[in-house]
């Protein structure tokens, strides 16, 4: 190998993608990548693919360690959606890269401060990674400092096996069942984020084919294969506004931004004060607060509140659950929604002998 910087900087490029065992790259993958990643480092003029593959001859013949390599297909997909098998290649050893070094005292006492404050969440406890690691730096097993609600899933493996996923920015494949259907669905998935909601967890990531940002809540997950011939679409949605929105994961897209007035009596004011139902939440006062007094004469103890966010089934269940302790006041729509939910409500018990 020519020893010159534009040589070397290939090198350790490569060597990203030799060590990489989430995403399948052949010799052409790797030639579009040298093309687009050179150019950041100041070295213009392009990259062939006879150039990668002399690159690589001289890793696995010539260089001053020994390097094995492995070659394999795998289906994929060109610009036409046709299946080829397309042939890639990199290390046989699944820990190895040439520019791994060990640790500095510094760094290991580091993170075994983390990893042993990772590992007393108990809902973390099946990372199978974590405890491996744990072995391997020898931390002394610790009781629980942090204990963390578990009901995650029966295959308590899916939530490790999506954490990879996502981080490796890596495409699966979700074999997933309603929970009024039993017919098995499938559909590719480019997985952004793992949410937690009322102790149930869900993945949330883009359809494959429309970009659509879509939920599947763990527990209805039948099986996750990761499908390493399709190329990671990025989010192009912002997650985390989205979520601000909402209250759960449902988020109903004709749905608008609307500001919700409600009561809640003595009783519970306490609780909302300190345990917000939503991230907008805001407590009326003063001026404000003797007006809505004045409009709504029956009410005279209590608070008033308001939250801006878009109506789904979460935000209705979640204020209905307060049952007489919370009264909304607007708007109309959403008052008639929660007023016939209780109806029917009051409907089955009467039912009931």
């Amino acid at each position: 190998m020519p020893a010159n910087k534009n040589a070397l900087t290939r090198i350790v490029l490569l060597d990203k993608l030799l060590a990489d065992r989430y995403h399948s790259y052949s010799i052409q993958d790797m030639t579009d990548y040298l093309e687009r990643e050179l150019p950041r480092y100041g070295q213009e003029g392009g990259v062939s693919k006879r150039c990668v593959e002399k690159d690589i001859a001289y890793l696995e013949y010539d260089f001053p360690m020994l390097i094995e390599f492995e070659r394999y297909t795998i289906d994929a997909t060109n610009a036409d959606d046709r299946v080829y098998k397309k042939r890639c290649i990199r290390y046989a050893d699944p820990t190895f890269s040439i520019f791994k070094k060990k640790l500095t005292e510094d760094e290991k006492a580091v993170l075994e401060s983390a990893l042993t404050t990772l590992g007393s969440f108990d809902g973390l406890d099946n990372f199978k990674w974590l405890a491996e690691l744990r072995e391997q730096l020898k931390l002394e097993t610790r009781e629980p400092i942090i204990s963390l609600s578990k009901n995650l899933v029966e295959n308590s493996t899916l939530i490790a096996s999506l954490f990879s996923a996502i981080s490796n920015k890596q495409v699966v494949e979700l074999t997933y069942r309603k929970f009024l259907d039993s017919t098995e669905r499938k559909v590719l998935l480019s997985p952004y984020l793992l949410k937690e909601y009322n102790r149930r967890w869900y993945v949330v990531g883009g359809a494959y084919d429309t970009n659509r940002i879509l939920n599947f809540a763990l527990d209805r997950i039948v099986e996750i294969e990761p499908k390493t011939g399709y190329v990671f679409k990025p989010c192009e949605t912002d997650l985390e506004e989205r979520f601000d929105e909402i209250i759960g994961v449902t988020f109903n897209e004709d749905a608008p931004l609307t500001q919700i007035i409600f009561w809640v009596s003595d009783d519970v004011k306490g609780y909302i004060h300190t345990k917000p139902i939503h991230g907008s939440q805001i407590h009326i006062k003063g001026e404000r607060a003797d007006k809505l007094h004045t409009s709504y004469p029956q009410l005279q103890s209590g608070d008033f509140f308001s939250i801006e966010c878009r109506e789904n089934f979460e935000l209705i269940r979640e204020l209905t659950a307060w049952g007489d302790d919370l009264v909304v006041l607007t708007p109309t729509a959403l008052r008639n929604k929660i007023e016939e939910r209780i109806s029917r409500m009051a409907s089955r018990y009467k039912t009931i002998p």
